[in-house]
């Protein structure tokens, strides 16, 4: 329905009926006496901190919004001679029955998305009479995740009608409602204590953002005492090569603290002097928000969020180091693209196995170090925990990036290992002609998709940004280590001499052979990755390459 079809005399007489009357008392007593024990039993409502909705005088409770049942359960932990009033949207008053039975319960119509003041001076009336009203600070419902930054609506409130504040977090009601079902599911409420302030009868609006940044830390703990999960605030990212890097400075722009682990006391030290990464990512300021220090000095106690930069060669050796560290309430978020050794697994399932971190997530797509800095990056991260991809999320939504989310984590890592090789072994076969590198392409890129999707990957993820995205960015890209490994490799430079001359590692030497060992084992046809494996070991030359690849094309056509 549209909301204009409530007539601007129906909003005006709901308002009167609540700023007169507050609520209709029979119907309110008759709806809590229902309720109340439904609640108790069939939600298991847990009620804490009731005796902070004792105050006296005016009360205006401040709590986070899951569900459209957190008005009633809210109001469930107040005295019994104390209704409360809460807003709710336009749209729920446009059915004349629907509108009258809310309007006598405690509801007043509020225009979400903007600048109400029917509804605030309501609310305000409401509060200097002596009652007891309920505001959303969110503004509308964050069904999932952390909860959300408050408007400043709260803060004015507060100042204009001196009532008590107390914050409030509401857990599980997000759980209750599928479609029409209203399911058993347990509900958790629990009041802070009080908050005054003086009041102030025309705040301006940075006074009232002041004011509801000191509410909303305390609705926060409320939250967080419920169980319910904490924002992110503090970040570390271990490894500061050109992409740990970039990573932080991201993580610094969306608002976290961060510390940024290298290697060495001297490499920190240089860090620090230079107030860049002038080896790896040069022209780039470090942010203040960013601790520059030893990986091995990381706190990682008390952290929300540790990201591994590291090459997958040294990934085993870097989690061994911090894997008794981590505590269960921080999530893991891998940068590293390839496999770990020798069983040939993804970077998730690695540290999975080895660190208990509430969640882990990865990081895919054709996002280079400095692309991703200057905001003209994209990026896809995946991740099997919902609301771990919103967190992380929203974070780089706010330090300018696209970022697309996705549950199909071996697609993204498996994508991400495949874009190294083919853009590797495309390098190595283009002074053969373009002819050749297209052949050497297709055949690593089928082979990788084939194992992708036997291991349960989506083939979709492969024909978007994690896929075919990151390959052309990377085959692209001049200055690329896998490009420049290839370019080396086709030579006949040995493998173990190029990471010295790139000055970096180069993932897709080092994936290769535990790739194309991984993909012959399951079953899948692993000519050209077991050929390369091979040029890398220098069991073969470049010309035998070429020609096995040739061979492998020529016998699937003929298939």
């Amino acid at each position: 329905m549209d909301p204009e079809r409530l007539s601007v005399e129906r909003l005006a007489s709901y308002h009167a009926y609540t700023r007169k009357h507050s609520v209709n008392w029979p119907m309110y007593c008759v709806a809590r006496a229902l309720l109340l024990p439904f609640f108790l039993v069939y939600f298991r409502l847990d009620r804490r901190g009731r005796e902070y909705g004792k105050a006296k005088g005016g009360v205006i409770v401040a709590a986070n919004h899951r569900s459209f049942l957190d008005p009633f359960v809210v109001g469930a932990c107040l005295p019994w001679r104390r209704p409360m009033n809460y807003m709710a949207k336009v749209e729920l008053f446009e059915r004349r029955w629907q509108g009258w039975m809310l309007s006598r319960l405690g509801a007043f119509p509020v225009r979400r998305g903007e600048s109400d003041e029917e509804s605030m001076l309501t609310a305000r009336m409401i509060a200097e009479r002596g009652g007891a009203v309920c505001v959303f600070p969110e503004g509308t419902r964050i069904r999932r995740g952390t909860l959300a930054d408050p408007k400043r609506g709260v803060g004015r409130l507060a100042l204009q009608t001196g009532a008590v504040v107390i914050p409030t977090a509401v857990i599980g009601t997000e759980h209750v409602r599928r479609g029409w079902a209203i399911r058993p599911r347990k509900c958790k409420v629990r009041l802070g204590p009080p908050m005054t302030f003086p009041r102030a009868e025309e705040p301006s609006p940075a006074l009232a953002e002041t004011v509801t940044a000191r509410i909303w830390p305390n609705v926060l703990l409320q939250w967080e005492d419920l169980g319910g999960l904490p924002p992110m605030r503090r970040a570390a990212v271990i490894g500061a090569g050109s992409w740990g890097t970039a990573v932080a400075v991201l993580l610094a722009r969306g608002g976290l603290e961060v510390q940024l682990g290298a290697r060495t006391s001297d490499r920190v030290e240089e860090l620090i002097e230079d107030g860049e990464n002038r080896r790896y990512l040069p022209g780039v300021p470090l942010p203040e928000q960013i601790d520059v220090r030893p990986a091995s000095a990381i706190e990682l106690a008390g952290l929300d969020l540790i990201c591994l930069a590291i090459p997958s060669k040294q990934l085993p050796q870097a989690v061994g180091a911090i894997a008794d560290r981590v505590s269960s309430r921080s999530a893991v978020l891998m940068l590293t693209k390839g496999l770990i050794s020798p069983q040939g697994q993804l970077p998730s399932d690695y540290v999975g196995e080895r660190v208990r971190a509430r969640a882990i997530a990865c990081l895919g797509g054709p996002a280079h170090a400095r692309e991703a800095v200057s905001g003209s990056a994209a990026l896809v991260l995946g991740s099997a925990d919902e609301e771990l991809r919103v967190q992380i999320g929203e974070v780089f939504d706010k330090a300018g990036l696209v970022c697309e989310r996705s549950r199909d984590v071996t697609g993204v890592e498996m994508a991400g290992a495949a874009k190294n090789a083919a853009a590797l072994a495309a390098a190595a076969a283009e002074p053969h002609g373009l002819n050749a590198a297209g052949i050497a392409v297709a055949a690593i890129w089928r082979e990788c998709i084939d194992h992708a999707v036997a291991r349960g990957a989506d083939p979709e993820t492969f024909a978007g940004l994690a896929g075919v995205g990151d390959l052309t960015a990377t085959m692209m890209a001049p200055a690329g280590r896998n490009r420049r490994a290839g370019e080396l490799l086709g030579t006949g430079t040995p493998a173990a001499e190029i990471p010295g001359k790139i000055g970096q590692a180069s993932e897709g030497l080092d994936t290769v052979p535990i790739l194309a060992e991984a993909v012959a084992s399951s079953g899948v046809e692993a000519d050209a990755l077991a050929c390369l494996a091979a040029l890398i070991r220098g069991d073969c030359d470049v010309e035998e390459w070429i020609a096995t690849l040739r061979r492998v094309e020529r016998e699937r056509r003929a298939a």
